[in-house]
């Protein structure tokens, strides 16, 4: 059994389904884009929260309040539809905030966010970060880029889906953990075995069973080996073929 995404992934970046690799950790910088002073000043309004692995940050449907911004930890934000069916829209990593895109404390939520490991994250409420955003011109920076980033991430996501099928989707995703998290050995790049099947399956749309059996045929194709601990992609052009 491949062990859980929460349990392994390290490192600085977010991970979800884009086409541009190079976007994807941007508006991680939410608070280092700040002078040291200006920092001071959104701690100070804001709140420091640690949240439990599997915990719910917050729900669909609930009230908007403000953001949360991670400071230690990964974070899901996920859709779950009529059926119960989720779709996991990313995984935030240090750096992100989350709560958009009513940043301000109006609306209400359209996802979820929950906890992939315990947190700890810095609540900004509405209330807090519209004083600040017209006191600080550097934090309206900060939140329109946040915004704007946001807006890249979950526009990429609906091209992903809408105009690639469920194969290339699972290829993309297999490059962007492999040049994210993967390591180069001997030509080869080794990824260690740290997502389910059932989440990747989240990612790119499709069923357990339907990752289970692609993987395998991308194994038969020679394109990449699953062992128990990693999965080696032997040549990356490949799984854009």
């Amino acid at each position: 059994m491949i062990k859980d995404l929460d349990d392994s992934l390290d490192g600085p970046s977010a991970i979800y389904l884009s086409e541009y690799l190079l976007d994807i950790n941007k508006g991680a910088g939410f608070l280092t884009s700040l002078s040291l002073d200006d920092q001071k000043k959104v701690r100070h309004l804001g709140t420091r929260c640690k949240v439990a692995k599997g915990e719910g940050v917050f729900f669909q449907g609930d009230p908007h309040t403000g953001v949360w911004i991670i400071e230690t930890g990964r974070v899901r934000t996920f859709y779950a539809g009529p059926s119960g069916r989720e779709i996991t829209l990313a995984y935030w990593s240090a750096g992100h905030f989350l709560g958009g895109p009513e940043v301000f404390g109006t609306g209400r939520h359209v996802w979820s966010a929950d906890v992939l490991e315990d947190c700890e994250l810095l609540f900004v409420s509405g209330m807090s970060l519209q004083r600040l955003v017209r006191e600080v011109p550097d934090v309206a920076i900060a939140v329109i880029n946040g915004l704007v980033n946001k807006g890249k991430c979950y526009s990429a996501l609906i091209q992903m889906l809408g105009t690639r099928t469920v194969s290339e989707r699972l290829r993309q995703l297999l490059l962007i953990v492999a040049e994210t998290y993967g390591r180069h050995e001997g030509g080869h790049v080794i990824i260690e075995r740290s997502i389910t099947y059932d989440q990747i399956a989240s990612i790119v749309g499709a069923t357990r069973q339907w990752v289970t059996q692609s993987l395998d045929r991308l194994q038969s194709e020679g394109i990449l080996t699953v062992s128990r601990k990693e999965i080696t992609i032997h040549d990356l052009g490949l799984l854009l073929t």
